[in-house]
């Protein structure tokens, strides 16, 4: 039973108490997780190549989805009529990862073993960062895991190869990903203006197999032949830049590109996947909080979460 609810005898508001997400219990041990749904947070951000901060978006991002914890027995949607993310689906918050500071690869190896506890209890891993590069051993932890298809929604293509000796910075995610013999493709949605790419970076993200869609090209397909241009495994995992959005509505961040979606047209391509494909993995990174004074960007990163995980669960 969520301790939201409003018969165990408080009230329990968004600001009161301890900020785990959406208010759910709290997992300290990791070798004992029973749930659908384990949220981890991947504070690291010495990857970033402009604007640092998106350490403090797993915190930023858990304050602002105590908004969404009130007790309703689930969230009702009046357009789907359905309700999404009732009592049935357990969601656990396992609280962050252990950062080393200025040693990446550590870092990165305390995120792997985090995602491999998840996955080896059944529970679906979804991935508060911290910037693009937790993207990396996220990626690795599936190792053993059925081939998928990795859908990146994002402002930058993120194919660097190396760069000055640059391997796993936030610029190289999904040329990092591209490797793996079990993603089965990729496909790269909201890629814009002045990139952190060369053309040579396109023509080998192409090479590769990977789709590009332009946040224009997405409008012009639409929703649906978007998603539906999604080839291979149905099995497929979802990274969320939130540079992917407009910087009108998610300045909070530490690379905003002026031309992204809005919320709506991100929600009902999340929606649409959920539909057509089995969701194993969810990230969600980029979030700074300090440069967002309104909370604006993390309320936003928070609600696209739950939604998100409610179409999925939904959807099964």
């Amino acid at each position: 039973m969520s301790i939201n609810n409003y018969d165990s005898g408080r009230l329990n508001l968004p600001f009161v108490g301890i900020s785990t997400f959406a208010k759910k219990k709290y997992q300290e041990d990791w070798d004992n997780i029973e749930a659908e749904v384990a949220i981890l947070g991947a504070p690291f951000d010495f990857g970033t190549q402009f604007r640092a901060g998106a350490r403090f978006g797993p915190r930023g991002i858990r304050e602002a989805s105590t908004l969404f914890s009130f007790g309703h027995g689930g969230a009702y949607d009046f357009e789907d009529d359905a309700t999404y993310l009732d009592e049935n689906i357990r969601i656990v918050d396992l609280g962050d990862v252990d950062i080393i500071h200025t040693n990446t690869e550590q870092s990165h190896k305390n995120i792997e073993a985090g995602v491999k506890k998840i996955l080896s209890a059944g529970a679906l891993p979804v991935i508060i960062g911290g910037d693009h590069s937790i993207n990396i051993p996220i990626i690795n932890a599936y190792k053993d895991q059925k081939p998928f298809h990795l859908i990146q929604i994002d402002a930058h293509l993120d194919f660097v190869d190396e760069r000055h000796g640059v391997k796993f910075g936030h610029g190289n995610p999904m040329k990092r990903a591209s490797e793996k013999p079990y993603i089965t493709g990729l496909t790269q949605i909201g890629i814009r203006n002045v990139s952190s790419t060369a053309k040579e970076g396109y023509e080998d993200a192409q090479s590769k197999g990977s789709d590009i869609i332009s946040v224009r090209q997405q409008r012009k397909l639409g929703v649906l032949k978007t998603i539906k241009r999604i080839k291979g495994s149905k099995r497929v995992y979802v990274t969320i830049d939130i540079d992917a959005f407009c910087p009108s509505i998610a300045p909070g961040t530490g690379t905003p590109s002026h031309g992204g979606f809005l919320y709506y047209e991100v929600l009902e391509m999340l929606q649409e996947i959920s539909k057509k494909h089995e969701v194993i993995g969810v990230d969600l990174v980029e979030v700074a909080p300090d440069y967002d004074q309104s909370g604006s960007t993390s309320i936003l990163a928070a609600q696209l979460l739950m939604n998100f995980i409610g179409f999925i669960f939904f959807n099964r």
